[in-house]
């Protein structure tokens, strides 16, 4: 997985987390638990990118490759 992965990933934890937030205001919690659980698999499939980019690139990749991961997220 790349970091623009990792980037995506994250990028939907918080919005089925934001989700989940407001479906608990609005008291529907079968709502809430379901995008809960979205929102903790996407930070899983982060966590696992992140692992990986961790033991294949310097730190002065992950600093090119992470800004490309940011831009293209933004452009989307």
């Amino acid at each position: 997985m790349s970091l623009e992965e990792a980037a995506r990933q994250l990028k939907m934890a918080v919005h089925d987390a934001q989700v989940a937030f407001d479906c608990v205001g609005l008291g529907d919690l079968e709502r809430a638990q379901e995008h809960s659980l979205t929102a903790r698999t996407a930070t899983d499939a982060a966590m696992t990118a992140l692992t990986r980019a961790l033991e294949d690139m310097t730190p002065e990749q992950a600093q090119v490759e992470g800004e490309r991961a940011v831009v293209a997220l933004e452009d989307a």
